[in-house]
């Protein structure tokens, strides 16, 4: 097959700016001006950093459900060097109330996804015989499982370091432990699909990664990589340096550097380098500006946006204890800056958004 030219879209939020908004009250570089009746929610979330993987497709033995817990959050139990970053935590198997609400991040943010991509589950034009397809890094599962249920004679397979897919789904989906950055186990030319999201923070060689990918991949088969920024914008200038939001892209891409593992996924354009150096054809580009808050003046985006919301503030602070502690932050400033985060998301003067990027690709035939 001979090799296209690569393409690029491009998906926005309202196209409409907002006016101006007033300025954010100034803080200093954790944000201490926080009043302090801004109660902080130390619920016992599950959290978002942990070590696994000494080895791929491992059985599900009591070491990988050790888990380690920092802050009243769990975290992955310490196997090998693999290092993962959770975005949204890891909810229990049985949720309590506060299970429940890890339970309603995960789900919201897959909403989020799937209304990004207008209800379908990726960009690759896959076929509706797709015989077998990876789902890597697959957290909850509920891709794999929408998948699955979609297309119905396919065997799909999620992959991720932790247990933490529920018992009920359809008989054409299975879920293994494993570690993707060990090397994979599958046998080769065996996936018609590879999908990955959002495992930023989560790669040390992402080369190695797209390699391995094409190594699963039949011939004529497609990968496709979803990966967001960590650093959120505006049009107006309602989000700066002198405001949490503004502060919390450098705070994470600052801790990831401390773990050896890039946040800047969209912004160094490694997604598609890693593609094509893997050896990949066919390659597509998509960014979308996704917004954050119900700002935007076109109903789906006010939706998408109101969903990322309700994600990520669920546990702010959970999800900056480990980079904090990274970083030589005290919990009280943790506690701090998660409280100005919390104020900020909720403010109907910021009218913030961050960038999300699509690559997918085609293996020769």
């Amino acid at each position: 097959m001979s090799e296209k030219q690569p393409e690029t879209t491009k998906s926005e939020a309202d196209t409409t700016t907002p006016a101006a908004a007033p300025a954010a009250p100034e803080t200093d570089e954790r944000g201490s001006s926080v009043p302090p009746q801004d109660n902080y929610d130390d619920d016992n979330a599950d959290s978002l950093y942990g070590d696994d993987g000494a080895s791929s497709t491992a059985s599900l033995t009591a070491s990988i459900l050790n888990y380690r817990t920092v802050h009243g959050r769990t975290y992955h139990s310490s196997q090998g060097d693999a290092e993962y970053w959770y975005v949204f935590g890891n909810p229990p198997r049985r949720p309590g109330i506060h299970g429940r609400r890890r339970l309603l991040t995960f789900f919201s943010s897959h909403h989020v996804l799937t209304l990004l991509l207008d209800g379908e589950l990726c960009r690759a034009p896959i076929s509706d015989n797709v015989q077998k397809v990876l789902d890597v890094g697959t957290g909850t599962g509920l891709w794999a499982i929408d998948f699955g249920d979609k297309y119905p004679t396919a065997e799909v397979i999620g992959t991720d370091l932790s247990p933490i897919q529920p018992g009920w789904v359809p008989p054409n989906v299975m879920f293994q432990i494993d570690d993707c950055t060990q090397e994979w186990t599958f046998e080769a030319n065996s996936f018609d699909f590879v999908h990955m999201r959002w495992l930023f923070g989560s790669i040390k060689d992402w080369d190695e990664l797209y390699a391995q990918a094409y190594r699963a991949l039949k011939p004529g088969g497609w990968i496709e990589s979803h990966e967001a920024s960590v650093i959120f914008h505006s049009d107006d200038g309602s989000v700066n340096d002198k405001t949490a939001m503004g502060k919390f892209g450098q705070f994470f891409i600052d801790g990831g550097k401390k773990m050896g593992r890039s946040m800047t996924i969209v912004e160094d354009g490694i997604q598609r380098k890693g593609i094509e150096a893997a050896g990949f054809v066919n390659i597509h580009e998509e960014d979308i500006k996704s917004p954050f808050g119900d700002w935007p003046k076109d109903p789906k985006m006010k939706e998408i946006g109101s969903f990322q919301r309700l994600a990520t503030s669920n546990d702010t602070a959970g999800s900056m204890h480990y980079m904090g502690n990274l970083l030589g932050w005290s919990p009280e400033e943790v506690i701090v800056y998660a409280a100005n985060l919390r104020r900020e998301f909720r403010s109907p003067h910021i009218h913030a958004y961050y960038m999300q990027k699509i690559v997918w690709a085609q293996k020769p035939e």
